[in-house]
């Protein structure tokens, strides 16, 4: 690290153009690397939104097991026929006696054949009701559908084709905070070259501060010597030369503080171009002598200011934002219509008798949602999403007064730069007159000590002033078009 007042290290100097300052901080920038990916997501998050017109499939799959399965007849259908043989055997048995006798009195059969046909008939029903039970129980069996374990599988398709408008204001909305992020992006660009500028013309002021103190410091001394060989000689009194050591020693203080400030400032410089803070740097423009700097103008088009400023533009970008929310929020409660399509397969099978096997089925339908009433929730919505619209309308109204006043301001600084520029100028022309004058009647002994330093005061100020008034032509200029929105 350069410690004011120290020699510099023997490393080379890196020698740093603005323009090299400028890209190096642009490219090195935090804040901008952050800007630039808020900018990717704003990017993608439109692209996201975009695939909302597009119809949306669906895989569907799954595996279910219940404690119980479905059935189709009830407990007491099940009975019934697990017993039908049982039942029909009973009912025979009851009925047959009665018929074979009636039978007989009626002489279609004899008694001994109402009497063989009973005994037959007996010996028959048990076989006749183990049958009949046992179809019963397969007629059981076959209404079992067995479905404790379901696998089911779809592809679903989804094709929004009315939302009340939602879609369309959410991809508004994303193009809009596409635009908000580039906005800001260019805004934080504009921001960091209007900080290296600063601080660039800063470091070249203070180097120039620096020659000038050295060389005021030359100067007080050449006086001290002169003084004290003066006090020798019996032609000055000691405090003559007490008043000159103050003022050694007062210039001493000073190019110390301009050391001091030029080393913080470069460091300060580093940071921003991303630099380390030790790094040794030198800018092209401290090696210049003078600046020679030339009258900025102060012609403006107050609409370049109104059509470039990156502020302008987000405010705008939040109040399109804010009419697109008062949409979306409306669309919530208009009707939505959505078409619905897909191929679903189960197993067990409900299209064979619950098989044990995959089956599937086409299907196409269409979606409708109406809002009934909901206490005039979307009414309060949207008065709130109207009022948001019209404070972003107050604030970018605002922006543009305060902005066309920044502007004027930046204007009339430019003008005043230039005249104490010109005024600056004359006064180190005057100044180095008068201190040459005095320096000559010091030596013809017609001048006191104090007013060759009277005289070298006024010459440091005249070029403190001129180096100030040259510096402020440069940031009165950069402060300008930053106020236009067009720092580039």
């Amino acid at each position: 690290m350069l410690i004011a007042g120290t020699a510099m290290p023997a490393a080379a100097q890196r020698v740093l153009t603005l323009d090299s300052c400028r890209a190096m901080a642009l490219s090195n920038n935090k804040q901008l690397s952050v800007k630039k990916l808020k900018q990717n997501v704003a990017e993608n998050t439109r692209k996201a939104v975009r695939t909302n017109y597009l119809p949306k499939v669906d895989l569907l799959g799954g595996y279910e097991w219940t404690s119980k399965e479905v059935s189709l007849l009830k407990d007491s259908q099940k009975e019934q026929f697990a017993t039908l043989g049982t039942t029909a055997a009973g009912a025979i048995g009851e009925k047959a006696p009665g018929m074979l006798t009636s039978m007989a009195q009626q002489g279609l059969i004899t008694p001994q054949q109402a009497q063989a046909l009973g005994g037959l008939l007996g010996s028959e029903l048990a076989p006749l009701a183990q049958t009949l039970n046992g179809i019963g129980q397969g007629i059981t069996d076959a209404f079992r559908t067995d479905t404790r374990n379901i696998f089911a599988a779809a592809i679903m398709l989804r094709q929004p084709i009315y939302m009340g408008g939602a879609i369309t204001a959410a991809n508004r909305m994303a193009d809009i905070n596409e635009l908000l992020a580039a906005n800001a992006l260019e805004e934080t660009t504009q921001t960091t070259l209007y900080a290296i500028d600063q601080t660039y013309w800063t470091v070249v002021s203070l180097r120039q501060k620096e020659r000038l103190a050295k060389s005021f410091l030359e100067l007080v001394q050449k006086l001290d010597s002169d003084v004290h060989r003066m006090i020798k000689e019996g032609v000055a009194t000691r405090a003559d030369g007490l008043k000159v050591d103050v003022k050694v020693n007062e210039a001493e203080m000073a190019l110390t503080q301009v050391e001091d400030g030029l080393s913080l400032s470069k460091m300060l410089l580093c940071q921003l171009c991303g630099l380390p803070v030790e790094e040794n740097i030198e800018l092209a423009d401290e090696r210049s002598e003078q600046l020679q700097a030339t009258p900025a103008s102060a012609q403006f088009d107050l609409g370049v200011a109104m059509e470039n400023r990156p502020e302008l533009k987000m405010l705008q970008n939040a109040v399109d934002m804010s009419e697109q929310a008062t949409k979306l929020a409306r669309a919530s409660y208009l009707p939505q219509v959505a078409l619905t399509g897909g191929y679903m397969m189960m197993n067990p099978n409900p299209f064979n008798g619950f098989e044990k096997e995959f089956s599937g089925v086409f299907n196409v339908g269409v979606l409708v949602r109406v809002p009934v009433w909901n206490w005039f929730e979307g009414t309060y919505k949207v008065r709130a999403s109207k009022a948001a619209t019209a404070m972003a309308n107050l604030e970018l109204s605002d922006a543009r007064e305060k902005i066309e006043l920044q502007v004027n301001q930046n204007a009339f600084r430019v003008k005043e730069a230039n005249k104490r520029l010109a005024m600056a100028k004359k006064s180190t022309e005057q100044a180095e007159e008068n201190l040459r004058c005095a320096n000559l009647g010091f030596q013809e002994g017609v001048m006191q000590t104090t007013d060759v330093m009277a005289a070298q005061t006024a010459w440091l100020q005249a070029h403190t002033q001129k180096i100030e008034a040259e510096i402020d032509v440069k940031l009165s200029e950069v402060s300008l078009q930053k106020s236009l929105g067009t720092l580039k």
